[in-house]
């Protein structure tokens, strides 16, 4: 089972992707992780990546989908779960090319529907709380980087909204209910 994850950033999309990688055996493919990994890696690649990353804007398109390529051709038993993928329409059609040549479908796409200001005071907790648990905030974990954030998701990212609802594939999940909630939530639209 392949499935999208949608919503914006901070919403929960990456605590629920870890229930189902645990309980489904799914790999999660987070373009986020891949690509923190690539700004921290020294490469050419991560070098670019970083510059971008922390100017507050996305990625190119040839970038993420090279990213998503290599994954998809390592294959999953349990199938995959998008994360932070697609971000864009043009992506959305890759994922798509992409997973018809890989002989794979697209099962479900869960928009975690939340509210912004609930969600912008939950981003600024959680950098504060890493912080006093003696760990590090992401960089991009302040109120001023997750507004152009945001600002992003609903430029580019919100039309798969209705992309994905035309094709019948979308269901919308509370993502500001409690943890479990939500998680059981996800667990009723897979089945």
């Amino acid at each position: 089972m392949n499935i999208i994850l949608l919503g914006p950033p901070g919403a929960g999309k990456g605590t629920q992707a870890q229930f189902l990688v645990e309980e489904r055996g799914m790999v999660q493919l987070s373009t986020g992780d891949m690509l923190r990994a690539a700004k921290t890696s020294g490469t050419e690649m991560g070098k670019r990546v970083a510059e971008v990353m922390d100017r507050g804007e996305l990625v190119t398109d040839e970038i993420v989908i090279g990213l998503i390529r290599e994954k998809l051709e390592q294959g999953s038993e349990g199938g995959f779960i998008f994360d932070g993928f697609p971000r864009t329409l043009a992506q959305a059609d890759a994922l798509g090319a992409l997973l018809a040549e890989t002989g794979q479908t697209l099962d479900h796409v869960i928009e975690l529907q939340v509210n912004d200001d609930v969600l912008v005071d939950r981003i600024v907790n959680r950098a504060k709380e890493a912080v006093a648990a003696g760990g590090t905030a992401r960089a991009d974990d302040n109120e001023e980087s997750l507004k152009i954030r945001l600002m992003e998701y609903y430029k580019k990212t919100s039309p798969l909204i209705g992309y994905y609802y035309a094709k019948g594939a979308l269901t919308g999940v509370d993502g500001l209910g409690a943890i479990d909630d939500v998680r059981a939530e996800i667990a009723g639209v897979l089945g």
